[in-house]
């Protein structure tokens, strides 16, 4: 009996103090929509597709377009050593490749991203692809953990079987980068993965591992590769199957000495004169035109 004298009372209290406050004409304000009760922001349409960045140097349409990718960014730092973001490292490397490209002339560049901004993993292959990218470069780096200190650049290219467990590991962890940042993405079966690869072009395949065979030779005595530079893994960020692809991974953050080296000028430089001097050689193959003398 007193359980329902408490539930009456709760039902009936705010009834009689609105009642009494209405004739009395005191005025209570309600919520509005519209003021700070509600949060507006806009969220892309159905469809939406990201916008494509500006290409610089040549103006000539036929020359070719490289697509230079700075992996990660925004809330998603990659792969941190002490002090030093991964996110960092790749888009310092990423400007200075751009700028070597442009000062040389014959080749048109963009930049899947220029600032410390997030880009998903699907936003940044299919800007080449809508750009029709001749030639796509993903720039990453990579974390040790508590291991030994590691060193040394390798180049990956697109494989449903990796190369090596350390390769696997790579690519589980790149692919991840979306869900541990809080993007949402929707997974793809093995089974889907394996058509994705089969049904990339030969050629395309063929034309990405050149690319990294040229990347090594040319980087032979000024960049420091791993013993085993050359890895393939099922990556996702590589998957557009109309434009040659390679993931280029720097270092790792985890070891001070290479990270301080990736940071500063000289080893941007070096990257940049290196990469650049691979990608003039792969164009030129393409044309059936002689090679750039060093």
């Amino acid at each position: 009996m007193m359980l329902r004298y408490h539930l009456a009372a709760i039902v009936l209290l705010p009834v009689a103090v609105g009642a009494a406050l209405f004739v009395s004409g005191v005025r209570v304000p309600i919520p509005e929509f519209g003021r700070e009760y509600v949060l507006r922001f806009l969220l892309p349409g159905e469809g939406a597709e990201t916008e494509l960045p500006d290409i610089l140097g040549s103006d000539d349409p036929n020359d070719p377009l490289v697509v230079i990718d700075a992996g990660h960014g925004g809330r998603d730092p990659g792969a941190v050593g002490g002090d030093v973001r991964e996110k960092d490292i790749v888009l310092g490397l990423a400007l200075a490749l751009r700028d070597e490209l442009v000062s040389q002339g014959g080749v048109r560049v963009a930049m899947t991203r220029d600032d410390d901004r997030l880009l998903t993993l699907g936003e940044r292959p299919e800007i080449a692809r809508r750009m029709e990218a001749d030639l796509f470069i993903s720039i990453h780096a990579d974390s040790a953990g508590e291991k030994a200190p590691v060193t040394g650049a390798s180049i990956y290219t697109l494989s449903n079987e990796a190369s090596s467990d350390a390769a696997a590991r790579f690519a589980a962890r790149e692919n991840d980068a979306d869900r541990l940042n809080g993007v949402e993405i929707e997974g793809q079966s093995e089974e889907v993965s394996a058509i994705l690869v089969e049904l990339s072009q030969r050629r395309t395949q063929e034309d990405s591992n050149v690319f990294a065979g040229l990347v090594t030779r040319a980087g032979e005595g000024k960049l420091l590769f791993h013993p085993r530079p050359k890895r393939s893994a099922a990556l996702a960020v590589l998957r557009a199957p109309d434009v040659p692809s390679v993931l280029y991974e720097s270092g790792f953050v985890t070891n001070p000495e290479e990270a301080q080296r990736l940071l500063s000028d000289q080893g941007r430089k070096q990257f940049a004169e290196v990469m650049a001097r691979a990608i003039r050689i792969y164009f030129a193959r393409q044309a059936g035109t002689p090679a750039p003398v060093s």
